[in-house]
């Protein structure tokens, strides 16, 4: 496709729309994950885990075509992402100054941001493979146009979630969504009950997220409770 083409840049305009409207969720996974850093590590966090996860978008838009024909695959990604919803409800420890403590934390959440990523982009990333047409120039460029605008994203809903906790919860609430979702919708479930349905995929979504939220809240509860124990 030529660079100076109308349909170059059109399709490059698609890529970027469709990158930055469907990672509304990643943007809240990946302020979640930078919540419990301290102040001048929360940015670092976000830039690497943002940056990091767009290169392995790149890579996974290249298979994903036939990445989502395994069956049980999105069985083993809904399972994977209702845990980390769970454990992003959890409040961490105050961590102790020191450089290696916090350089811990951030390798932590740059790690949960990679993951989390790479479960939720699975349906994510077919939009932005079909607007790139199969042009591995414009889908890298398309992307990497992206970053910036996640990670505008992910530092204003950090700043949101420090005002109104309640936010945490929410976003934890959506993760569990999408995992309902996801499990719902993989092939290997349809080989057995036949083709799910959109209402029940958005009936699972809501059971995954109330059981990430009910989950999250008992295992604050417990934590809080042998913490005032001890």
């Amino acid at each position: 496709m030529e660079l100076m083409s109308a349909a170059f840049w059109a399709a490059l305009g698609s890529i970027i729309l469709a990158n930055v409207l469907l990672s509304g969720d990643n943007a809240v996974v990946i302020a979640l994950a930078a919540r419990s850093l301290p102040p001048h590590q929360q940015k670092k966090a976000i830039v690497w885990g943002s940056a990091a996860a767009i290169v392995m978008r790149i890579v996974l838009t290249l298979i994903a075509v036939e990445m989502l024909k395994l069956p049980y695959l999105k069985l083993i990604g809904g399972a994977l992402l209702f845990y980390i919803g769970v454990t992003l409800m959890l409040e961490e420890e105050d961590v102790e100054d020191g450089g290696d403590a916090h350089n811990t934390g951030m390798l932590a959440a740059i790690r949960t941001i990679l993951v989390a990523d790479l479960v939720m982009s699975l349906d994510n990333v077919l939009a932005v493979a079909a607007a790139a047409k199969g042009d591995t120039v414009l889908l890298v460029l398309g992307l990497g146009i992206s970053i910036p605008l996640i990670i505008f994203g992910s530092t204003m809903l950090l700043k949101v979630m420090e005002r109104f906790p309640i936010i945490i919860v929410l976003g934890a609430a959506l993760l569990g969504y999408l995992a309902g979702d996801m499990m719902a919708s993989d092939p290997g479930l349809a080989r057995w009950v036949g083709e799910v349905p959109h209402a029940a995929a958005d009936i699972a979504g809501a059971v995954g997220a109330v059981l990430v939220v009910v989950v999250g809240l008992a295992l604050q509860r417990r934590s809080k409770a042998k913490a005032a124990a001890s």
